[in-house]
């Protein structure tokens, strides 16, 4: 049975969200940094490895007892397929796109978790007003990827790397209705979390070998820290809270709510990479913060208990 959620976001709930905002939104840049000395493939599965193991570190600090059968493996594996596809689509499309651009695509995962919700739990279905905040926000999205076409500013296949960032999207949110709708809703955080970066950690990395990846030899200090950042900061400690508050909070409202990361990704994208700042990328910005805004004040219908 899962576990009941609080239908409010909370400060403790508010102040983990905005920090892993923020964190994401680095991370972008972070994995843009990285690719200039580590492959896509190669990258992705060494940081799901790494995590995985500070992540049984921490179970063990703590005591906890994740070994166990309790019907989650099948589900578990489906979620860490979901993640090892939606971590190659991002790796590799930032390979053709900007990391400001790929935080706005990539963050159309709401929507689709919105979408699926209300077939796994009926108190979550949005109202009239959260659905119009969602079309706001996703047709901010879409006036972006217009210009991939019209006047691309990161080369010629910027498109492709678009294409990808959306299918990432797709993925993540499937991976969070997977969470919801299985055993998986109510098992522990640091077990969700560790059967997605384990199939990840293989997967990928068995992709970055058959596909010919070159393993460097050396790694600049800058990339070094930009690795040891997404393997220990994003992919272990924000990740960890991330599933911890899909399962203890309505998803909806804490999916909805990661819409801040595009800002902190495109501030950090053009800060620190001196990527460009295009209108259409601003537009799309206020798009998704209007649509957030919508999702968590408007007052969603009343339904029978799920």
């Amino acid at each position: 049975m899962n576990a009941p959620r609080k239908t409010s976001l909370d400060a403790i709930a508010l102040v983990t969200l905005v920090s892993c905002c923020a964190i994401w939104g680095l991370s972008q840049v972070a994995a843009k940094v990285s690719l200039a000395e580590v492959p896509p493939l190669l990258q992705s599965g060494v940081r799901s490895v790494g995590a995985a193991l500070l992540l049984l570190a921490w179970a063990r600090w703590r005591g906890l007892v994740i070994f166990t059968r309790d019907g989650t493996a099948g589900p578990g594996l489906v979620a860490g397929v979901l993640f090892a596809v939606e971590f190659a689509c991002l790796f590799v499309g930032l390979q053709y796109t900007s990391a400001s651009r790929m935080a706005v695509f990539l963050y159309l995962a709401p929507f689709v978790v919105a979408l699926g919700m209300p077939l796994i739990s009926r108190q979550e279905r949005l109202a009239p007003a959260q659905w119009a905040g969602l079309v706001v926000a996703f047709g901010g999205v879409v006036w972006a990827f217009a210009e991939g076409f019209a006047a691309p500013s990161a080369g010629p296949k910027q498109w492709i790397g678009d294409a990808l960032g959306i299918a990432a999207a797709v993925l993540w949110g499937a991976t969070t209705l997977v969470l919801r709708a299985t055993k998986l809703a109510s098992a522990l955080p640091e077990k969700t979390l560790l059967y997605q970066l384990v199939v990840s950690g293989v997967a990928l990395t068995a992709a970055s070998v058959a596909t010919g990846e070159v393993m460097p030899t050396t790694l600049s200090a800058t990339v070094a820290w930009a690795m040891l950042f997404q393997i220990a900061v994003v992919t272990f400690a924000s990740y960890l809270a991330w599933f911890w508050l899909v399962r203890h909070y309505v998803a909806t409202k804490v999916a909805a709510f990661t819409l801040l990361t595009p800002v902190f990704g495109l501030l950090a994208g053009v800060g620190l990479l001196g990527e460009p700042l295009t209108l259409r990328l601003v537009v799309a910005l206020l798009a998704v913060c209007a649509g957030i805004w919508l999702v968590n004040h408007a007052t969603a219908p009343k339904q029978a208990a799920a």
